[in-house]
Order: C-alpha cells, then sequence, then structure tokens
C-alpha cells in the first residue's frame, strides 16, 4: 500500500487543520509546507523538524516529491496555486470556494485534465451524519417531490475576524460572504437538491461597512432545477457568537431540518419514513478562538483521497461539483440589487 506524500500552500487556521489529519493518518505523510511568512516555518520547525518549509510554491514543487498538494490559501490564490500543482505532476485538495468565478473553476480542470491529475473540492459537511441521513432519505425518494427549501445561516464575524487578515472582507480577494462564509451551506443545497435555475435576491452591508467590502447580510428566493422553491438567508451579524445553520426540507412525504450551528443535529423530523436518528454532534466545529467555522471533518477528506487515489473509490465532492457551487452563487450576486 503506498503512503501518499502531501504538501500544503497556506498554513493558517485550514491549512493546520490539513496538517493535523495528515500527520496523524497512516496511509499519508507530510512533506512540506509553504507559507509566505517565514515565521510559520519556525513555528512548524518546533515540532516537526522533518516537515520541510518553502516560502515559495515554485520552490517547493522542483524541492520535493510529492503526490497531493493541499490548496489552503486565500480564495483569490486557489486558481493560480491549484493549476501550478497540476502542471508539476500533483493531484491537488482545494478549500472551499473551489474559486472566486466558473471561469477560474474551467481553467483548473482544464488543467488537471491535461495533467490527467484529480481536484478534490473541500465540501466537509457533506460527511455530516444529518447530511447523510437525509440525502438517503432523498436518493430512495421516500421524501417524495421536494415542495420548499428554508435555509438559514446567521454567524457572527466581529473585527477581530477581518483585521487578521488582509483579503477577508476585500472584494477582489474575498469574494463575498457567499464564497468565504457561506459557501458550505450552498454546496449542501445543492448536494440534497440539485442545480438552481434562477435566483431573486438582495444584500446589504449594515455592520461591516468600516472594514469591508462585501455584504453581510441576504436574503434570495431561488428557483431549483426540480421546481422547488428556496428561500436562503444569511448574515454575519449574530450578536455575539454563531447562532444558527440550517436547512429546512418540506416535501410531499415528510418536513425535517437540519439545524444547530453547523448543520450538526436532526431538530425537526415528521415522516411518512422510517425516523432518522437522533443525531446532535457537540463540540466538532473548527474552532478558531475568537470565531467558529463549519463542522470540521477534514479527517474524512483527507481519507477520501487516500480511499480514490489508493482503492478507486468515489470522490465525494469533485471538481465540476465545486464548479458547479461557484455557479450558483455566481447566479445570486448576479441577480442581487
Amino acid at each position: 500500500m503506498k503512503q501518499l506524500q502531501f504538501s500544503i500552500i497556506g498554513y493558517g487556521n485550514i491549512g493546520k487543520r490539513h496538517a493535523e489529519h495528515i500527520i496523524n493518518n497512516p496511509a499519508t505523510r507530510l512533506v512540506a509546507v509553504c507559507d509566505s511568512n517565514p515565521t510559520v516555518g519556525e513555528q512548524l520547525h518546533i515540532k516537526h523538524k522533518e516537515i520541510l518549509f518553502f516560502t515559495s510554491l515554485n520552490d517547493m514543487l522542483h524541492s520535493t516529491d510529492a503526490d497531493v498538494l493541499c490548496v489552503c490559501t486565500p480564495n483569490y490564490l486557489h486558481e493560480p496555486h491549484t493549476i501550478a500543482a497540476l502542471q508539476h505532476g500533483l493531484h491537488t485538495i482545494v478549500e472551499k470556494p473551489m474559486a472566486l468565478s466558473v471561469t477560474e473553476c474551467k481553467n483548473m480542470i482544464e488543467a488537471a485534465e491535461k495533467a490527467q491529475k484529480t481536484i478534490f473540492a473541500v465540501k466537509q459537511n457533506r460527511y455530516n451524519p444529518p447530511v447523510q441521513e437525509v440525502k438517503k432519505l432523498i436518493a430512495s425518494n421516500e421524501l417524495g417531490s421536494i415542495y420548499m427549501i428554508q435555509v438559514n445561516c446567521f454567524w457572527n464575524r466581529g473585527d477581530n475576524y477581518y483585521s487578521g487578515s488582509d483579503w477577508r472582507g476585500k472584494k477582489q480577494k474575498d469574494g463575498g460572504c457567499l464564497f468565504t462564509q457561506f459557501s458550505h451551506f450552498i454546496d449542501i443545497l445543492y448536494y440534497l437538491n440539485g442545480p438552481i435555475i434562477d435566483a431573486l435576491g438582495r444584500v446589504q452591508n449594515f455592520a461591516h461597512k468600516h472594514n469591508t467590502e462585501v455584504e453581510d447580510t441576504g436574503s434570495f428566493v431561488l428557483n431549483a432545477a426540480n421546481g422547488a422553491i428556496i428561500n436562503f438567508n444569511f448574515t454575519t451579524c449574530a450578536f455575539n457568537r454563531n447562532m444558527e445553520g440550517s436547512i429546512t426540507i418540506f416535501a410531499e412525504n415528510g418536513t425535517l431540518k437540519i439545524g444547530g450551528q453547523y448543520l450538526n443535529t436532526i431538530e425537526y423530523q415528521q415522516t411518512n419514513a422510517t425516523a432518522l436518528p437522533e443525531i446532535n454532534i457537540t463540540a466538532k466545529a473548527n474552532d478558531y478562538g475568537f470565531y467558529q467555522g463549519s463542522m470540521s471533518n477534514h479527517d474524512k477528506v483527507i481519507q477520501n483521497v487516500v480511499d480514490v487515489l489508493n482503492h478507486n473509490h468515489a470522490i465525494m465532492t469533485s471538481a465540476k461539483e465545486g464548479m458547479d457551487v461557484v455557479g450558483i452563487i455566481e447566479q445570486m450576486y448576479k441577480a442581487a440589487l
């Protein structure tokens, strides 16, 4: 069994999360890390002297022998960093969002096809047990026709979140809340219910005008390809802390709500199908100190890469699916007033 060799570009909060799970997986080995901040290398060397450190991606690609590169850099760098790795013969794991436009995603997919390598789009919330249980119900058609879906994303992002970065909240580098905070919720909507045909919506920046160039609140009505009406509401203005991340489905044969702060519970179920298990997962969020992100399932992301490359298993989230999610976000922003 081949032990896959990994490298990482971008050693911030999420890059460290990737590193943790690569190091802890017996089928994988972390050989190198690249970050523009040289002090990161000093900190890394204290704990992991065997891991090489670089401040240049080009130097790392030419000086190490890796199979996979984890792209954990800011949103606007996903396309160039992914393409550079693919052209050098590496598979890539790309953090959300896959890129900031469908055009960028297409460029990445073209590079992967030319290199005959695989892009793994990171959508770790697909692994959440409540999401998987509802996915099974929908796939088996036990819910029947889907009538309406309500998505609520009510999070908090304070001044510390933006002051700690030179790219968050910048339109050209960040893209906006739908790319940075809530692309996972758009992905789960797509994963469970399929494509979006059109959108109407409104966005506003209420509380972050002093430190961002993007919206902090929005509300959309979406029309799904299967005919369902979707309400999608989001904000980063929840007072003091994250409040809720939920998806409620109204269908022919049942009503279900995946809730909690991170789609981590089955909050409500009334269906003709066999009752879903009572699921209430705690302490599984990505905790970054003064804010929390989505569910921490990156161990499963890394394992899926191993399973795909070593055992020919199915990929959890393909580059095509990552691109489709970016396409929905573009639809939404284009339709926003």
